[in-house]
């Protein structure tokens, strides 16, 4: 499995080349380092996993002796290195650019949200396409737009002050039941994609 691992790494590997830099640049220009780590994290992970969508890809894939549950092992683990790269990226940039520690709470927030993300998204991309997942998720920033331009025009100032509210908590049971939740809601989808993709013929 781990050389499953490394291979979605090396196919990564120019768009790494590519988007890590680009994450020095939107850094300087964005202090939310949220927003930045969260919209790198979702970019890199679901074009590691869009790659392996070809018909021709899964038939090699399922040619090589390696189960199908190591073949979604892989990408749940694969995951987690690209988000900790991108983690390691913004603390590294925010050390060069800011002069500043990144903080502890941000980064956990950060991975959070990115782990709620992936234990919906992959088990809905095993089961349709991620393509359907990119189209949803352009509907639903088109509904952002219109809410902000025509309902809500400080939605993104409501959601930033909702974030720092939760970012405030000075409570470790609270962080240490989130944790857990987004754990196990991350292992659940784990099987459940795992089971998804056992059952499908290519």
């Amino acid at each position: 499995m781990l050389n499953l691992i490394r291979k979605d790494i090396v196919l990564q590997k120019n768009s790494l080349l590519i988007l890590l830099p680009a994450l020095f640049i939107f850094l300087f220009l964005e202090r939310s380092v949220i927003w930045v780590g969260v919209i790198f994290c979702f970019a890199i992970i679901m074009q590691s996993f869009a790659l392996d969508e070809k018909p021709s890809a899964n038939l090699l894939m399922n040619s090589l002796p390696y189960t199908r549950k190591e073949i979604v092992s892989s990408k749940y683990i694969g995951a987690c290195v690209f988000t900790f790269l991108v983690l390691l990226t913004i603390v590294i940039g925010n050390l060069i650019i800011h002069r500043e520690i990144t903080q502890w709470d941000q980064l956990l927030f950060i991975a959070s949200v990115i782990v709620v993300f992936i234990s919906f998204a992959f088990p809905f991309s095993y089961l349709f396409k991620s393509q359907y997942l990119m189209m949803a998720c352009g509907v639903l920033f088109v509904l952002y737009v219109v809410l902000v331009n025509t309902f809500i025009p400080d939605l993104g100032d409501r959601l930033r002050a909702g974030v720092q509210t939760i970012l405030s908590f000075d409570n470790s049971l609270l962080y240490a039941g989130g944790i857990l939740a987004a754990v196990l809601l991350y292992m659940f989808s784990w099987m459940l994609s795992i089971r998804i993709y056992s059952r499908k013929v290519f």
